[in-house]
Formats: C-alpha cells, sequence, structure tokens
C-alpha cells in the first residue's frame, strides 16, 4: 500500500517467505561450491574448495551422530521452538545458513551456534533536543519511530546495535531536516516533514534489513521566537498590559503617562491629570517604580493554591535603565503569599537577575522563563528547576 508520501512499504505479517527449518546434518552442506540461491550482501557464503567442504561436512557428520548417540538427554539442548514471528539464525562452524523456523529447529551441540531475532514492530523515543531553525527560532524537537525486521540475516550480518544506529540515524536526519525550515513551516507542514523523514531514514536502514513504518515529528516547545522577525501582537498580551495600567498602583502617572513598551498596536492609556513636576536629585529614581508596579500587580493573583503548587522565595535583582539595581521579592512559601520591595526576610531559594524591560516582557507572557534563561536574559542563581516554576505564576495572570 501507498503511504502519504508515495513510499511503499513491506508487507506486514509476510514471515513465510523465509525458507523453514530442516533438520539433520545435510543442510549445512549447501553452498559448498557457490553460493547459496538468492544470497547477497554480506549473509552470503562464498565458494569453498573441496578440502574445506569435505572437513566442513565430516565434523557435521560426527557432531549429528553424537546427538543420535546421546538422543534423548540431549534432545532437550539440541531442539529449539522458534514461535511465528522470530527466526534464528544458525552459524555451524561459523557460517551462516539459511532463517531457521516457524516451528522446531535442531542444531547440533558444540558445532551450531544461533540468534534469535523478532520480526514484530517496536518503537522508540528520538528524545527532546534542542535545535535552531532557519530563522533563528530556538526549538525543543523530538520524534516517535515504528520500525520492524524485514531481513533477519542482514540485521545480524551489517549491524551490531541496529537499536542505536536506527535512533541515531533519525536524529541525525530530523537535525538536518529541521535546520533548513523556518519556524513556521516546521508547525505547518509536520506531517510532510515526517514523511520526508521517513524516506530518509529508510534510505539508510534498509541496507541493513530494517524498515521505518512511521515517523511522527513531536515539536515540544518553542524556546525562543525567531530574531528576524517582529513578534506579532495577541490578545492575551495586549489584556495583560491594561491589567498592569489598572493595577499598577499609578505606574503610568509616575513614568509620564508614557504607556509601556511593546508593540505597536497595542492599548495605550494615558493619565489624562497632569503629572506633578519631579523633585530635584530624583531624575535617577524615576524609572524605579516601573519595576515595583509590574512586580505589585502580582498581588491580587496570589492565593494558597498558587503556594502549595510553588511553595518557593524568590529575590528578583532588577536592573533598571540607568544602571542602578532595585531588589524585590516574591514569598510563595507560607499564607496566600507576599510580594513586596526589598531582599525577603528569610533566605531565598532562588535569585533570579534580570532587566527591567524582561521583567515586563515576562509578565506580559511575551517572554518564557525557559526561554529567557537559555537566551541569556535571565539570570539564575540556585535550583534552576524551582526557578521555572515561576511559569505557574505566570500562568495565573492570565
Amino acid at each position: 500500500m501507498l503511504g502519504r508520501s508515495g513510499y511503499r512499504a513491506l508487507p506486514l505479517g509476510d514471515f513465510d517467505r523465509f525458507q523453514q527449518s530442516s533438520f539433520g546434518f545435510l543442510g549445512s552442506q549447501k553452498g559448498c561450491l557457490s553460493p547459496e540461491p538468492g544470497s547477497v550482501g554480506p549473509g552470503a557464503d562464498a565458494p569453498q574448495s573441496w578440502p574445506s567442504c569435505l572437513c566442513h561436512g565430516l565434523i557435521s557428520f560426527l557432531g549429528f551422530l553424537l546427538l543420535m548417540i546421546t538422543f534423548p538427554i540431549s534432545g532437550w539442548f539440541a531442539l529449539k521452538i522458534v514461535p511465528t514471528y522470530e527466526r534464528m539464525i544458525v552459524f555451524r562452524l561459523g557460517r551462516i545458513r539459511t532463517p531457521q523456523g516457524p516451528g522446531m529447529v535442531l542444531l547440533l551441540p558444540f558445532i551450531d551456534s544461533f540468534q534469535r531475532v523478532d520480526l514484530r514492530t517496536r518503537a522508540f523515543s528520538v528524545p527532546p533536543c534542542k535545535l535552531a531553525s532557519k530563522d533563528g527560532a530556538l526549538l525543543s524537537v523530538g520524534a516517535d519511530v515504528q520500525f520492524r525486521i524485514w531481513d533477519p540475516v542482514l540485521s545480524v550480518m551489517t549491524v551490531k546495535d541496529w537499536n542505536t544506529a536506527t535512533r541515531m540515524t533519525a536524529q541525525n536526519a530530523m537535525t538536518k531536516a529541521l535546520l533548513k525550515r523556518p519556524l513556521r513551516e516546521i508547525q505547518m507542514e509536520k506531517l510532510k516533514i515526517s514523511d520526508q523523514l521517513l524516506l530518509e531514514i529508510n534510505d539508510v536502514t534498509r541496507a541493513w534489513g530494517l524498515e521505518v513504518d512511521r515517523v511522527e515529528l513531536a515539536v515540544e516547545a518553542v524556546l525562543q521566537p525567531p530574531q528576524d522577525s517582529p513578534a506579532v501582537p495577541s490578545l492575551d498580551s495586549t489584556l495583560q498590559q491594561l491589567a498592569l495600567h489598572f493595577l499598577g498602583g499609578g505606574m503610568s502617572s509616575v513614568a509620564g503617562g508614557a504607556p509601556l513598551p511593546g508593540p505597536a498596536d497595542t492599548l495605550e492609556m494615558v493619565s489624562e491629570v497632569e503629572p506633578p513636576a519631579p523633585h530635584a536629585g530624583a531624575g535617577s529614581s524615576a524609572t524605579q517604580p516601573v519595576a515595583e508596579g509590574l512586580l505589585m500587580a502580582l498581588k491580587p493573583f496570589l492565593s494558597e493554591a498558587l503556594v502549595s503548587q510553588v511553595g518557593a522565595c524568590y529575590q528578583f535583582n532588577v536592573i533598571l535603565p540607568s544602571g542602578t539595581q532595585s531588589v524585590y521579592f516574591l514569598d510563595l512559601t507560607t499564607g496566600q503569599g507576599r510580594v513586596g520591595h526589598g531582599a525577603p526576610d528569610g533566605i531565598p531559594d532562588v535569585v533570579v537577575e534580570m532587566a527591567e524591560e524582561d521583567l515586563q516582557a515576562l509578565l506580559c507572557r511575551d517572554l518564557r522563563p525557559l526561554g529567557a534563561y537559555m537566551s541569556g536574559r535571565l539570570k539564575v542563581k540556585g535550583d534552576l528547576s524551582v526557578a521555572m516554576k515561576l511559569e505557574a505564576v505566570l500562568r495565573a495572570l492570565k
């Protein structure tokens, strides 16, 4: 059946195309003077000379004779049961035979070694890895892959650890495919990219006797937006800025009625009251209430549920545009939580250092904590996993 990409997969369940098991020692004589019909690749036996063929047959005869003399005791060790979904690859005196099974397989003692091969479909996951797209976006991308063995001889002869080899091949193909595409194309055409990965992986794995049946690309998260495209304003960020203006406690009046920096078409609040003239010598601290108002806007959203979910104390070292540093705290360890200016009463679990504009972008959800940390805009002193719990605080702002 043809898939979406036009690739014709091998029929599932076609387990009887291999020769069945054979008893006796004469089966080992195939290929003495010429290779077995249809044997190709690394599993094909090279022609043997007459002395080698004679020695091979004599040792096999002696092994079979020993088996008959010690029967039925030797039968417990020489007879193997192979289920329908498996094949047994037998090496007799180091030379590979045709796949044995399903059913009962006879092994000659001391001269036969074997390896079982499972023909059923199996799956693995490519762990999420950080990749940069063509337009500079930072992504966390993984994949789910399903594959099966269609030629047990090739799977034994060509690759030692086919599970690891297939996993590495899938990860390399995924990396090369995503580096050539922008973020929007990756998000919109995941099925098309998955089909292309299926073809590229099969080009490599079919030589190993493996066939990939399905590849599903999974974009876990966008850690950093594209660098060469402006941020698109959204309704959520607009409402968030409106909430910050109302809950900031006169923030806009202190800032001289100027709107918060953001996209060009976001909502702008203008104070109709004439702002008071600043006092002399207070020019350097005029921007400080902006960060304070941003953090104070969190106070109505604090609750016992948020405290039980986060359970940590944060100290924010906010760098103001003037170059000075202002300290704030967010205590989510007891009660309904507290937020305020200055250092917390106890030792904070995490100390976060960031610029004032990055704090505004974080609270407006234009910037994610993980993306800010990966880009270097957010510096963390303490447990990183505790710092990433700030995402729960941001979700409470919705």
